[in-house]
């Protein structure tokens, strides 16, 4: 029999890793819980969640919608590149699905299926789904055959220093302002780093990441929308980080490492202080369990 409540915890990602635009991203240990509670007469949703309803049904046209209550929970700060907009959208998919279970038959392929289409890019959709780290592809060179992914788990050695500043960026905004074009030779970097950055991670070596996170495509458009940008990058890497980079759009600010933490979140935070820029420190480590209901 459905039920008429259903939670389910979705973890943030990180996405890009620096070179893999719209093709890296990781699960992070940090958490939103999205609650839908089946009630008749409830208030039409609104923006996202309603978008995502109405795609839900629209894939499931048989069935008939239903009303609901929608509440979301949880640490992930919104526009700050962290997949906060991923976590909404699957945990109603995934609660709908669940509210649902006695009429319709919807697979786990077809709900990140959607996801990723109503995300637009796969690289946070894969890996807050599925947990670890996911390199995301289209599948062929038709559109029409979607995405096709690799997933690795990540070790627990590794983590994520993260900076988080004061500082709202949409992504929407942060795409307008990258170029149409780029130099050939920057192109091929970014494609030796990438490659490389997901070998590191499939095979677990990750003193292999030290220096791969260097950007062609992305990082230095958007670097004019964070203070102090490129110093807070750089004194984590002084500090001791494996390498580090834009999480996502921004304006998360994101080291990985396999040592001094403190060190390094304490250099990040100083940077940000001398450029004016008011945020706090997280250190992270990846989320292998992904999307899943809890109680």
């Amino acid at each position: 029999m459905s039920c008429s409540q259903v939670h389910v915890r979705v973890p943030a990602s990180t996405s890009n890793l620096g070179p893999g635009f719209d093709c890296l991203g990781l699960a992070l240990n940090l958490f939103n819980t999205t609650t839908l509670t089946r009630t008749e007469g409830a208030k039409p949703q609104a923006g996202m969640i309603e978008e995502t309803t109405a795609a839900f049904f629209k894939r499931t046209a048989h069935v008939k919608p239903f009303g609901f209550e929608a509440q979301i929970r949880g640490d992930i700060p919104i526009s700050r590149g962290l997949g906060s907009s991923v976590t909404v959208r699957l945990g109603v998919l995934m609660g709908l699905a669940e509210l649902a279970k006695d009429s319709i038959s919807i697979s786990r392929e077809e709900i990140l299926e959607l996801l990723i289409e109503l995300e637009g890019h796969p690289d946070n959709a894969v890996p807050s789904f599925l947990g670890g780290f996911a390199v995301c592809s289209l599948a062929t060179a038709n559109m029409a055959d979607g995405f096709a992914y690799t997933r690795a788990a990540v070790k627990p050695e590794l983590a994520f220093v993260t900076l988080v500043p004061d500082l709202h960026l949409e992504t929407e905004e942060a795409r307008k302002i990258l170029p149409k074009e780029v130099p050939f030779r920057q192109a091929v970097e970014n494609t030796q780093r990438t490659a490389r950055i997901a070998a590191a991670f499939c095979t677990g070596n990750y003193e292999l990441l030290r220096g791969l996170f260097v950007d062609h495509l992305h990082q230095p458009f958007r670097q004019k929308l964070i203070p102090g940008f490129a110093d807070i990058l750089q004194s984590a890497q002084e500090a001791g980080a494996l390498g580090s980079f834009l999480s996502g759009a921004g304006s998360c600010l994101m080291a990985v490492t396999l040592e001094n933490e403190k060190q390094i979140s304490a250099a990040m935070l100083e940077a940000a202080k001398k450029h004016n820029l008011p945020a706090k420190a997280l250190v992270l480590r990846a989320d292998n369990e992904g999307a899943m209901l809890v109680n």
